[in-house]
């Protein structure tokens, strides 16, 4: 006789659970999904070392329970003093870009402090609404863009309350970056999901910003559906600086038509645990897609990047250049893996991760992969890890330069050469000065 084995669930996991029981009949649509999703949880149980894709990040340790979920405070109206001036301050991180600020407090869209101007060929909505109304683009869209066992994604889509709906019509090109801008207004730590769907139609052109700024404490779950048509150009800009204490997932799922262009950067610099997860499946010809981050990491801060790339068809090029910079006692993580099917012949991709150890306690994980099914295809991967350069540390100082400058300059030319990727002048400028911050606050 076999007799099954089942792990122990852990307060955390039950308490999510209980969670999910009582909120279901309240979340909007999808109920067949949100069941088949927590069921997978429930089986799997959180992420732990066993996975391999979480061997680095044992969520079932790092998340000893599980936060309440958060209680709205109703459509914000601007009314509540303290609230609003939380909101405000959120998405500070890019300066004075010039964007269109579509806000969300405690996981719920508000429109009193977003920019709704209308413009030719934008659509923008509430997912909580469209949900609720049976959207049937919504409804085939979201949870089915990229499919994944993995049990974040599921949790996300079990717990997922609110988020953006963004429609860019083929042909239009957006005026302004769209910036969604997530916050949270009470007092008290919480547990927020939100979940948006972004479709850019054919030949369009559009910029996407994501700042999640949670509160000390938070436990955040954020996911994107976005879906890129034939020959269109989209830049994806991801910001997590949240306060110390907070733990933050964030998955993106992207589908990539042919001929498109397609840019993510990400730029984490705050929050305890961060698992910052893409998956992204170019699904036409001749795409080019450029994809980066860079992670600084003080104190016991952890951060995980994970990216899996499906190169699906012909002819396609990818880049991939991450940076990390740890101080303290952090720790991060790269893993990526470039998976090239049979189909997809005449690929170029290459993928690199670099960090830099400010520290003798810091720690770094570095895993590139490669996955081959075709013959004709150029790709390669590198990692490296080291401390800074003496000789050239030596040099600076000897010209007069003080220990902690010559420190912050090496630091910065070394983030730089990651953040010069991004092509909107204002935002690699506003990531330049976050730059700087982390590297005063370091002095």
């Amino acid at each position: 006789m076999n007799a099954e084995v089942r792990q122990m669930k852990t307060a955390a996991e039950t308490e999510l659970a209980e969670a999910f029981a009582a909120a279901k009949t309240h979340l909007p649509g999808l109920r067949e999904l949100r069941e088949s999703a927590f069921d997978l949880f429930d089986t799997k149980g959180l992420p732990n070392r066993r996975v391999e894709d979480w061997k680095y990040t044992d969520l079932r340790a790092l998340m000893r329970d599980a936060k309440p979920l958060v209680e709205p405070v109703a459509r914000l109206n601007g009314t509540s003093a303290a609230p609003a001036a939380r909101v405000a301050e959120a998405g500070g991180l890019i300066g004075d870009v010039d964007c269109r600020r579509l806000v969300f407090v405690d996981g719920l869209f508000a429109p009193a402090f977003s920019d709704l101007t209308p413009e030719a060929g934008l659509y923008i909505g509430s997912l909580a609404a469209a949900l609720a109304d049976g959207d049937a683009l919504v409804t085939r869209h979201v949870g089915q863009v990229f499919k994944t066992d993995d049990v974040a994604v599921a949790l996300n889509t079990a717990l997922m309350r609110d988020g953006a709906v963004i429609r860019v019509e083929p042909g239009a090109a957006l005026k302004r970056p769209i910036h969604l801008v997530f916050a949270h207004s009470g007092a008290r730590p919480a547990s927020i999901f939100t979940r948006s769907l972004v479709t850019v139609g054919a030949g369009a052109r559009a910029m996407i910003v994501e700042s999640h700024d949670g509160a000390a404490e938070d436990q955040l779950s954020a996911g994107l559906d976005m879906i890129v048509g034939d020959g269109a150009h989209v830049d994806h800009v991801k910001l997590a600086a949240g306060a110390p204490g907070a733990l933050h997932v964030s998955s993106l799922m992207a589908s990539i038509g042919a001929k498109a262009r397609f840019n993510h950067f990400s730029f984490i610099a705050g929050g305890q645990v961060l698992r910052n997860q893409l998956f992204l499946s170019f699904d036409g010809e001749d795409t080019v897609a450029n994809i980066g981050g860079v992670s600084m990491l003080k104190g016991r801060q952890h951060a995980d990047t994970t990216l899996v790339i499906a190169h699906r068809k012909r002819g396609c090029q990818s880049r991939e250049l991450f940076k990390s910079v740890l101080d303290g006692e952090s720790r991060g993580i790269f893993q990526g893996r470039i998976a090239v099917e049979a189909e997809a012949q005449k690929t170029d991709a290459r993928m690199a991760a670099h960090a830099l150890l400010l520290s003798d306690m810091a720690e770094v994980d570095l895993k590139p992969e490669l996955e081959i099914f075709a013959d004709d295809v150029q790709c390669g991967h590198g990692a490296t890890a080291g401390a800074l350069d003496d000789d050239l540390l030596f040099y600076l100082k000897a010209r007069g330069i003080p220990a902690k400058e010559a420190e912050a300059l090496m630091v910065k030319a070394f983030v730089g050469e990651a953040i010069e990727t991004v092509e909107h002048a204002g935002l690699r400028e506003s990531l330049l000065n976050a730059a700087d911050l982390w590297l005063a606050q370091r002095r």
